[in-house]
């Protein structure tokens, strides 16, 4: 460091800002804070102060204390220093209270909880504690993520419940995203006194549609911006829910099982949101008679939102092949979207005679998911960075060819599955104008 230091010195603040910014805050902080007056100042600044992370992240996505040496003299030197900085905090379950009663922040606005268990979320949630003030007074924004508990006793504890007691003690909560490591469960159904008059973003996964109903039956009456994980699109129970929801300003629905309502539920659901400015569909539909295509997306939803100015979608359809008159052709669905004037839509076609289905995926580019599932030999190309999961599935083989293909348009690709029995035709290695590119 010493040496590093020599060179860094003679740097201009303006570059030694750029160069600080492209490194870990915590790091910068640890290393750099008090080491001289220069350097002091240029490490107070709000790029560096503003929102610490204090956690490390794993190789496996899991959340880890910081090593202890760092952790002590943050709780004990660092942290004092700069807390009038300070407005978001991410923290982890061991030493959430170490860091957040080692000073006052006067500014602190949001938290990240990660890898909190379900005991102690509930009872930090429910209790008298030190930090229920901290809670009550500063919080605005708040990011939890809730994981089993080790022991099996406290396994039943209703998420609904911590979901409840969060936003009885968040007075000021306006951001909410609420994760759950383990499964989706119905929230709302379960308690009718889960509500907030002055919520105004929510990100959450729900176990059914009915706890989509619930959410939006008027006890979340200031809701500006909603971003919904459903595990189960079907039949709801018996919800009067109908009402205009004029609030409404971006709404994103992810469902990756399939759903046979999608007449039914989601498409008189969107009507409902009469001012909606922006929304995002991954959706996967069973369809009786045509695919979801451009022409539906803008028959059943787009002329019905006025103010609509942009539409994401991920959507595969499905249909089972009885005797229709016309099937759409890959040109057929890529001229439906000629009227989507802000987006590049990218749509695939593929039937399967042998099983007498066919499928119609159709998204909005750049394609943002992190799965592409059953990919067929009609694949269009493309890089897809987001992406790290891939499944190929067709009934024509996939040569050698098409896995160059695939491997370069996904480069971040993690995990691949193939379901394929028909063998390759080409059994030999020949180089391909793919292979020229690498």
């Amino acid at each position: 460091m010493d040496g590093s230091l020599l060179t860094l010195i003679d740097l201009p603040d303006e570059v030694l800002l750029l160069i600080l910014k492209n490194l870990d805050n915590i790091e910068v902080l640890y290393l750099i804070i008090d080491l001289n007056k220069r350097f002091n100042k240029l490490v107070h600044d709000s790029i560096f102060t503003n929102h610490l992370t204090m956690i490390r992240c794993s190789s496996n996505g899991s959340f880890d204390r910081l090593d202890e040496q760092i952790h002590d003299r943050f709780c004990s030197q660092i942290l004092p220093s700069i807390h009038h900085n300070i407005k978001w905090l991410d923290v982890e379950c061991s030493s959430m209270k170490d860091v957040l009663l080692c000073t006052s922040y006067s500014n602190l606005s949001g938290l990240g909880f990660h890898n909190i268990e379900k005991n102690i979320a509930l009872c930090l949630f429910t209790d008298e504690t030190p930090l229920t003030h901290i809670f009550q007074d500063k919080i605005s924004s708040l990011v939890i993520d809730v994981v089993e508990c080790e022991s099996s006793s406290m396994n039943g504890t209703s998420n609904s419940n911590i979901f409840a007691h969060i936003l009885t003690l968040f007075s000021k909560l306006k951001y909410f995203d609420y994760r759950s490591s383990f499964c989706y469960q119905s929230l709302f159904e379960m308690s009718t006194t889960i509500s907030s008059s002055i919520l105004l973003e929510l990100h959450i996964k729900l176990h059914k549609f009915t706890d989509c109903l619930y959410l939006l039956d008027g006890r979340f009456d200031s809701l500006e911006k909603v971003f919904l994980d459903i595990c189960q699109i079907s039949t709801p129970e018996i919800v009067n829910n109908k009402k205009e929801l004029p609030k409404l300003k971006a709404f994103s629905l992810y469902s990756d099982r399939p759903t046979f309502q999608y007449n039914e539920l989601i498409v008189p659901l969107l009507h409902r949101m009469v001012n909606l400015e922006e929304l995002d569909l991954h959706l996967v539909v069973h369809c009786e008679k045509r695919f979801v295509d451009g022409y539906n997306l803008k028959h059943n939803i787009i002329n019905h939102l006025f103010k609509l100015n942009k539409f994401q979608f991920n959507i595969r359809s499905c249909l089972y092949l009885n005797d229709q008159v016309h099937l759409l052709s890959n040109e057929d669905c890529q001229h439906s979207f000629n009227d989507f004037k802000n987006n590049k839509i990218i749509s695939r076609v593929d039937y399967f005679q042998n099983s007498k289905h066919g499928q119609c995926h159709i998204y909005t580019y750049p394609y943002r998911a992190k799965t592409y599932e059953y990919i067929t030999n009609n694949f269009p190309d493309g890089l897809f960075k987001y992406v790290r999961e891939v499944s190929l599935n067709d009934n024509r083989p996939f040569e050698h060819e098409f896995f160059v293909k695939i491997a370069k348009s996904f480069p971040f690709m993690e995990e691949l599955t193939i379901y394929n029995r028909t063998p390759q035709k080409n059994k030999s290695y020949e180089q391909s104008k793919y292979d020229n590119q690498h």
